[in-house]
């Protein structure tokens, strides 16, 4: 079955159309929510509808149109923007950052890199006004010299991730002045929810700080508990995302808190939630430290202030706290 429409009666040429690839993980599901609040027909682009169906968040199976969409097939891209004419599209297809940016590097090329450059060129062949945002990323910078980091600051990513997802950036530059498309990239630092993925620390440690305190586990080993980073939420994220194609010009933005904290912080917060003294229960194990950066990643996101009136407005700490209740009440349904 390569398509499945779950919707009855709306009248698709009153409202905005977006395509939302990635739709079945934290940021794709968070904007596919903001969207639909504001009326929008979404169509979520999957690699498999069937299983896409199992993944996507309850509340958004009978909401969200799935079509099938291959991130290495240019042609049927082309076919499924001729079939639903979009006015936006929102990119969160992507081999994962976290544990995974230096596994796989052909792969990660490919879908997170050149397939962003085959969405460019079936806009440019289908409809020249479609407006597309890219989820880009703070790994481009890499190992950086200055701190914080801005849209002039300078790229040198360190991983297969960081260099693909800067290779799609520059195509976005490249489309946008050659051809006039409106087409951009938000640089997101850090940004987390009830939602992440296992594979990232943050969702590690607020997954197992919730089986400690079900008596499922007795301990939780981590890095350099002196890492930092400039974490904020995705939903507020992803309307940042929606701001930047509402715009009248089109630019690229760094989207961030512009604050940093500690996994220490993280621990000291998420076992807390639960009563308990993080000092307890944490094995610091040298073996699985990340190399320092040069200069501390943290974004500027002043300009996303200035000219898009955004700011997020989750705090740190309601972050940490919501994640650990979400999987507290994820481990005791289990």
């Amino acid at each position: 079955m390569a398509e499945v429409l779950i919707l009855i009666g709306w009248d698709y040429k009153s409202m905005n159309t977006a395509i939302i690839t990635g739709v079945t993980g934290q940021d794709g599901s968070y904007m596919a929510e903001f969207l639909l609040a504001k009326g929008y027909k979404v169509v979520g682009a999957v690699r498999d509808v069937e299983k896409a169906k199992n993944k996507i968040i309850r509340s958004l199976l009978n909401e969200v149109i799935l079509v099938r969409w291959d991130m290495l097939d240019l042609g049927r891209m082309a076919d499924v923007l001729k079939k639903h004419t979009p006015t936006e599209i929102y990119n969160y297809s992507a081999y994962s950052s976290g544990s995974g940016m230096y596994d796989n590097a052909v792969g990660i090329g490919e879908v997170n890199g050149l397939a962003v450059a085959r969405i460019l060129e079936a806009i440019r062949e289908v409809d020249d006004n479609i407006r597309f945002c890219q989820a880009s990323s703070s790994e481009m910078f890499g190992d950086v010299s200055e701190s914080p980091q801005s849209e002039e600051t300078k790229f040198h990513p360190r991983s297969p991730y960081g260099a693909a997802k800067l290779y799609a950036h520059s195509m976005i530059d490249i489309y946008r002045k050659r051809y006039g498309l409106f087409v951009c990239s938000a640089i997101l630092f850090n940004h987390e929810s009830p939602r992440r993925g296992v594979g990232f620390v943050t969702r590690k440690i607020t997954r197992e700080v919730a089986k400690i305190k079900l008596g499922m586990s007795s301990e939780l080993c981590l890095g350099n508990l002196d890492a930092s980073r400039d974490w904020g939420f995705a939903g507020d994220y992803v309307n940042a995302m929606w701001l930047m194609l509402q715009k009248e010009s089109v630019d690229d933005y760094v989207i961030a808190t512009g604050k940093v904290h500690t996994v220490r912080q993280l621990c000291e917060i998420a076992f807390d939630r639960v009563g308990l003294a993080y000092t307890d229960y944490i094995q610091e194990n040298s073996e699985i430290f990340r190399p320092a950066e040069k200069a501390q990643l943290v974004g500027d996101a002043r300009k996303a202030k200035k000219q898009l009136g955004w700011e997020p407005k989750v705090s740190f700490h309601e972050l940490v706290n919501s994640m650990v209740d979400e999987d507290l009440r994820l481990l005791r349904n289990e």
